[in-house]
């Protein structure tokens, strides 16, 4: 599974290089003896290199030229992807050399397949992060990845089209900071930018926000929930207006489906349809960001597979696939979501361990996936052995930590018609007893997570 996940991906092309490289080789074809009196050729389109010859034999040699003028000038040689070779005019040959730029729109549809099938429901896309970089084409910053960049192409619109088709859900996070614009009020984070005036200008920082929240919701489609971060900047000044009452409802008013989520660390404020909390399961506060209470909204979950948010090449510390499942477990079994984080690298490719712990937790939500998704937290409070998740009359125990072959249920007077392994969907032995069961396994649990369904009478 894992080595069909894998993606080609390539990084940006240097065109002017590429101009450069072409032209050096209408050079060497014409000073070679083997190409005179040759109606051999070299053409650089827009997007594309179209070259021509009598035969494949001298096709090949000219695609041997390229490459080598290409490699020279540090052009990524997986950058070139051959067509066809195709009969032409006077009984010559020709071919077109497509110039993929990053991400080519195939590999784009395998990188969302490949998300969809590790059970993700949803796809949390980084429009604008703190450093105040767009990636997505705005016509209110030429800070972006179509003007700013040689890539110029909107990887958020390919990225939306491609969700839409495949019927998954796109989120997307937006920062409240910005560490570029001069008109962004300096906070407690991005100092020492040498911007002129750290009071900034909020009233036209505002206005740009909001300025690319439409732009976002009515350029991509439908768009799941928009993902805020940054609040926190200005805790030092308590007295600072974020207008979020303003800006919520502006994005009601463009996609009234739309969820809104704020990672502000803070018991929701009004307008907000999520709970966010970062690194910590709801109701914990290991990580000493989430001491606010839990709120009867949707929750969610935000953790990382290594210990960055971004990409750090040094970072290799990724967690094992049973630590990253248990997390899963444990935030279902707190009524959550768990929005797992991949940081790209500069390249643009997924970390090839990032997409192989996804296949790993894709593999094992196919067999556990229906005691996962539509499930609430179950009627077992979670314990230090694990959790449990529910639908309707049926009761999943999920056992991560037991080293013993017994387990007490407090049921607190609900009654257990039968319990029976998830998997192999054999009778396991209950025992009644004073508020709730002892459940009797037939040996220590040493699955990843050694799910138990039981029924309990409605």
């Amino acid at each position: 599974m894992a080595k069909d996940s894998s993606f080609d991906v390539v990084s940006q092309v240097d065109m002017q290089e590429m101009d450069n490289a072409v032209n050096q080789v209408k050079k060497e074809i014409d000073q070679r003896y083997d190409f005179r009196g040759s109606n051999a050729s070299i053409e650089l389109g827009e997007k594309e290199v179209k070259i021509a010859a009598e035969d494949e034999y001298k096709l090949g040699a000219i695609l041997d030229m390229l490459r080598q003028k290409m490699a020279k000038r540090g052009i990524p040689l997986r950058c070139l992807v051959p067509g066809k070779i195709e009969p032409a005019a006077k009984g010559t040959v020709r071919q077109s050399l497509e110039i993929q730029q990053g991400i080519s729109k195939e590999n784009g549809k395998k990188i969302v397949a490949a998300i969809k099938a590790s059970g993700a429901k949803y796809i949390c896309f980084t429009s604008r992060h703190h450093e105040g970089f767009s990636m997505f084409h705005t016509r209110y910053s030429d800070y972006n990845i179509v003007d700013a960049t040689p890539f110029r192409r909107d990887v958020l619109k390919e990225l939306a089209d491609e969700c839409h088709k495949q019927g998954i859900r796109l989120h997307l996070y937006y920062s409240h900071i910005d560490w570029y614009r001069e008109d962004a009020p300096q906070g407690r984070t991005g100092r020492g930018t040498g911007r002129p005036d750290p009071s900034g200008d909020w009233n036209s920082y505002y206005a740009f926000m909001n300025n690319q929240l439409t732009e976002l919701l009515t350029g991509y489609g439908k768009i799941g929930a928009i993902w805020f971060d940054g609040w926190w900047d200005q805790d030092r000044n308590p007295g600072f207006d974020w207008q979020l009452p303003g800006q919520y409802a502006l994005i009601h008013r463009l996609q009234p489906a739309c969820l809104i989520g704020n990672n502000h660390h803070r018991t929701p404020f009004e307008g907000e349809d999520i709970q966010i909390f970062e690194r910590d399961l709801p109701g914990e506060n290991k990580a000493g960001l989430s001491g606010q209470g839990v709120s009867n909204l949707p929750l969610e979950t935000c953790e990382t597979m290594n210990g960055m948010w971004g990409y750090k090449i040094t970072d290799q510390n990724y967690k094992p696939a049973k630590t990253l499942i248990h997390y899963l477990v444990k935030a279902a079994g707190k009524d959550a979501n768990l929005l797992m984080n991949i940081g790209p690298q500069p390249d643009g490719e997924l970390p090839a361990v990032a997409m192989e712990r996804l296949a790993e937790i894709g593999e094992w939500m196919k067999v556990y996936g229906e005691t996962i998704y539509g499930t609430r937290g179950g009627c077992v409070a979670p314990h230090p052995w694990g959790v449990t998740t529910q639908k309707g009359n049926k009761l999943y125990v999920h056992i991560l930590d037991l080293q013993d072959k017994a387990l007490f249920l407090p049921l607190d007077g609900k009654r257990v018609k039968k319990a029976v392994g998830y998997t192999d969907r054999r009778p396991l032995k209950i025992q009644k007893c004073r508020d709730g069961v002892m459940l009797y396994l037939s040996e220590v649990p040493t699955d990843i997570d050694k799910v138990i369904e039981l029924h309990l009478e409605e």
